[in-house]
């Protein structure tokens, strides 16, 4: 991982840590001063993305430490692993979320005051912000990590929705007096519990997906094949297989070389091959090259 990279990622984490923890403390006081178990339920989930974005902060500095004896090919996964603790306390938050909103349908209730609606409203806008910012950043650094957190904000903004109608609906419902728009805002808090759970499952499906030393699909690898494929002495790329590690990737690749060259002949052709890909791809972290001789393609079994 390059410094610069790095930078971005950590200033990316920071930003989520200070925003959330500074939405939580707003939102939980005015939550219990307002008395709205919706809003006190968004400040729990912004509280949890603090703890998401510290695991994110942890991931991407794990991740840029070289590779060693025991991790010859990196640490890139910790960045999933980062995501994938994320995933995980999103779902816990979202079960707690869900509960004590479900209990409050059954308690005595009453509207919670109108500065509610405020801190729903400022909390939407403020994690819509945090999302564009962190999701574009994590396109550009190429930041799994980065990524799922952004995706926290974006479940807050829609958590913040709920919250904002069930609250607007309670506080209208006492005003008008209409009893039963009052349970809109445990309703509310119930429905942002549903939508945490959500987020947090595909959050987790996909970063499982990424640590289980996920390839690069035929489309997404085409460029490294054709690259190689240029390379002066390689007549045909076998196999070329591309394996995710964070925010880098790993290639394995057979090419074909004519069979008469000599060892010395076809080391130059296989170093010219990684130099190629890495020096083009700058996502592409060491490439290992096998050299197979030049068949065509229905005597190619016993090549490896």
């Amino acid at each position: 991982m390059d410094r610069e990279r790095v930078r971005k990622a950590e200033w990316g984490a920071w930003v989520g840590i200070v925003g959330n923890l500074l939405l939580a403390i707003l939102k939980g006081s005015i939550g219990l001063i307002a008395n709205s178990r919706a809003l006190l339920a968004d400040a729990v989930h912004s509280a949890s993305d603090v703890v998401g974005s510290l695991a994110v902060l942890i991931g991407v500095r794990v991740a840029k430490v070289p590779p060693d004896k025991d991790h010859p090919y990196g640490h890139g996964k910790a960045e999933s692993i980062a995501a994938i603790i994320v995933s995980v306390l999103l779902g816990v938050v979202g079960l707690e979320i869900g509960y004590q909103s479900f209990q409050a349908l059954f308690e005595p209730i009453e509207a919670p005051g109108g500065l509610a609606v405020i801190a729903a409203l400022v909390s939407m806008l403020a994690k819509e912000g945090m999302f564009q910012y962190k999701y574009r950043l994590g396109k550009r650094i190429g930041s799994q990590a980065v990524i799922a957190n952004a995706w926290e904000h974006r479940s807050d903004v829609y958590s913040s929705i709920a919250a904002l109608v069930g609250i607007g609906g309670a506080v209208l419902g006492e005003r008008w007096g209409i009893s039963f728009l009052l349970y809109l805002d445990p309703i509310a808090g119930v429905l942002v519990s549903l939508l945490v759970l959500r987020m947090a499952y595909h959050l987790a499906k996909e970063s499982i997906h990424n640590t289980l030393d996920h390839v690069l699909h035929d489309e997404d690898a085409q460029d490294l094949v054709e690259a190689a494929a240029k390379v002066d002495g390689v007549l045909r790329v076998d196999e070329l297989l591309a394996r995710e590690h964070g925010f880098y990737v790993i290639v394995d690749v057979k090419v074909a070389v004519e069979p008469g060259i000599t060892v010395e002949e076809g080391h130059r052709v296989g170093k010219e091959v990684k130099e190629r890909l890495m020096k083009d791809f700058h996502h592409v972290s060491n490439v290992f090259v096998h050299i197979n001789p030049y068949r065509s393609k229905h005597h190619q079994q016993d090549d490896f």
